[in-house]
Parts: structure tokens; C-alpha cells; sequence
């Protein structure tokens, strides 16, 4: 993939428009995504660019909802990057209709800020948003530090991973059942858990007796953790393989009662030889929670868009800056 990089261009002297990955729960300087955004910044400003940092956070619908505000992440940024003398934070993008409707008008005023586009919100690039799709009609643009190092790890998992490759896929988001199918075509095996299974109806075959190249977990009780079976069936898997991508918490795990699927099969995964990758916005917090983070070879920004991109290959938003 020839991905344009900000570190083929000249950036000094020059107003940058960063869009970054800025939907974050917690304030706070250890926050991944932010983590995730600081090189790029941290370059432009070496470089003495002017940096326009544009994101969104939340979804208000299109209207101003103070408690989706990104003022209050300005002093955070200013303890990670320094004070705002090179560069300005604009308010939550989706406060504007237009945002989410790829609307070209706003991409022509959204690009006249600046004169360098750079792409450093992996998690919203498979969104045909005006800040991932439009801007990059009206300015030279590229892909941030970050966002290049997504593009390269995730790779190495579309294009000849070593084998078996294991997925676990999980969460409480209905719309990750439309990815099994299309994962099972590229991994080994796939193992299903969190809230899918119960998504999924009638799931009352144990994991025991399940062979194929998708294993679905059994559930509590109560759906919010698997079963001791699920768990032992998972980490069998995990240690036969050696790729492995983690996509998602196995139950309610900020719940104590709830929380042993969760903690023991990411510490099978983090503790595993193999080349390990974890994403999606749980997930970066179960792993700080255990601390994990440094187990895992790559731990991605975003949750659907790396699922999207293992299965596509490809996002809109990478499209965007390939033209």
C-alpha cells in the first residue's frame, strides 16, 4: 500500500490540520488514543508547524452538547505537548450536521484552515466522514506517525501471517456479528464471546464438542461472562497459535463478579509467543486495567475499523489519502 507519510513532505512554516483521534472517556494524559497522537504532534512542532487539531467525541446528532465539548482536553494536551503557542484545538466536529453527512461544503471550509491535511484517527477511518473522506479532495494529505504504524501491523495479519491465526471477537456491539463470517474466511479459527453468543439465539452447544473454524462461547447465567468450559476452550486455541488478534472484552469485566473471562483470556493472549494484537476502546482499558499494554506487540486505536481492515484490506479513509 503506497501510503503517503507526513514525513515525506515539508511541514515547516506550514498550518497543519491534524485530524485526531480525540474521542476519549477519561481526561487524563494516559489516555491510548491521546498516547497514540502525541508523535505526530510532537513532529509537526519540532518542524515549526502551525497545528489546526480538529476531532469529535461522542455522538451529539449534530448539535452543541457541552458535556461532548473538547475544550476541556486543552489543558491535558498542553501538559503532553506544551503550551498553545503553535497550536489550537477546534471544537467537537459533530456539533455540525455536516460532519457526518460528508457534507463538501464544510470540507472546503474545514480545509481553507489550513494548507497540509494529515490523517491521524485510525479508529473513524472506515467512516465516510468530511473530516476523513473530504478534506483530502482540497489539500496535499497524509497519513500521520501513528496511523502509518497501524497500516504496517495490521498488514502483517492480512499478508502471510505466520499460522494458526486466532481472532477473539467480543463485546457487547451487535454489528460485529456481520464480521465472523469474513474473519473465519482469513483466520484458523475465530472464538466468540462477550454478548455475541447470546446475539447469535440459539447457542446451547458446548464448546467442548464445537470443531470448527468458529467456536462460540458459552455464557453465564446472566450473559455477562463466559463459562469456565469457554475459557479453557479459548485458551486451548490461544496457545496452539501464532497470530492472535484481540477484539473486544469477554463480559462485563469492570464488574468483579464478572470479570474472570476477561482478565484470564487477555492474560492467555498477552502472555502468548505469538504476534498479538489488541484493539477497540474496552479493550484499551481492560489492558491498562491488567497492565498488559506493553505484552502486546500492537495495540490498536480503534475497535470496527481494524476488524473492517482485516477484512477489507483497505478503509475509506486510507483511500482518501492513496488518491
Amino acid at each position: 500500500m503506497d501510503l503517503p507519510k507526513i514525513t515525506e513532505t515539508e511541514v515547516s512554516g506550514k498550518k497543519v490540520i491534524v485530524r485526531g483521534d480525540l474521542d476519549i472517556s477519561e481526561l487524563n494524559t494516559e489516555d491510548l488514543r491521546l498516547k497514540s497522537l502525541i508523535p505526530t504532534l510532537k513532529y509537526l512542532l519540532d518542524k515549526k508547524a502551525k497545528i489546526i487539531l480538529i476531532g469529535h467525541c461522542g455522538r451529539p446528532e449534530g448539535k452543541y452538547d457541552e458535556k461532548l465539548s473538547l475544550i476541556p482536553l486543552i489543558p491535558i494536551l498542553e501538559k503532553m505537548i506544551g503550551t498553545k503557542d503553535s497550536w489550537e484545538l477546534k471544537e467537537n466536529l459533530r456539533f455540525d450536521p455536516r460532519e457526518e453527512a460528508n457534507d463538501d461544503n464544510y470540507a472546503k471550509e474545514l480545509a481553507s484552515l489550513g494548507e497540509i491535511y494529515v490523517n491521524e484517527a485510525f479508529s473513524v477511518c472506515h467512516r465516510s466522514h468530511t473530516s476523513i473522506v473530504g478534506i483530502p479532495k482540497y489539500l496535499p494529505h497524509f497519513a500521520g506517525l501513528n496511523l502509518a504504524n497501524e497500516i504496517e501491523n495490521l498488514n502483517k495479519v492480512v499478508t502471510n501471517p505466520e499460522r494458526p491465526l486466532v481472532i477473539l471477537i467480543s463485546g457487547v456491539k451487535k454489528d460485529k456479528l456481520e464480521m465472523i463470517k469474513p474473519l473465519s474466511d482469513l483466520a484458523d479459527k475465530v472464538l466468540v464471546g462477550g454478548r455475541l453468543p447470546d446475539f447469535l439465539g440459539d447457542n446451547t452447544e458446548s464448546v467442548r464438542t464445537q470443531t470448527g473454524k468458529v467456536i462460540v462461547g458459552n455464557l453465564t447465567m446472566d450473559k455477562e461472562d463466559i463459562t469456565l468450559n469457554t475459557i479453557e476452550k479459548f485458551k486451548e486455541e490461544i496457545s496452539k497459535a501464532k497470530t492472535i488478534v484481540l477484539a473486544g472484552v469477554l463480559g462485563k469485566y469492570e464488574d468483579q463478579g464478572h470479570s474472570q473471562g476477561t482478565k484470564e483470556i487477555f492474560s492467555a493472549v498477552s502472555n502468548s509467543n505469538a504476534f498479538k494484537i489488541v484493539g477497540g476502546g474496552d479493550s484499551l482499558t481492560a489492558i491498562q486495567k491488567y497492565n498488559l499494554t506493553e505484552k502486546f506487540n500492537w495495540v490498536s486505536v480503534g475497535g470496527g475499523a481494524m476488524l473492517e481492515f482485516l477484512t477489507k484490506k483497505t478503509l475509506v479513509g486510507i483511500e482518501a489519502l492513496t488518491k
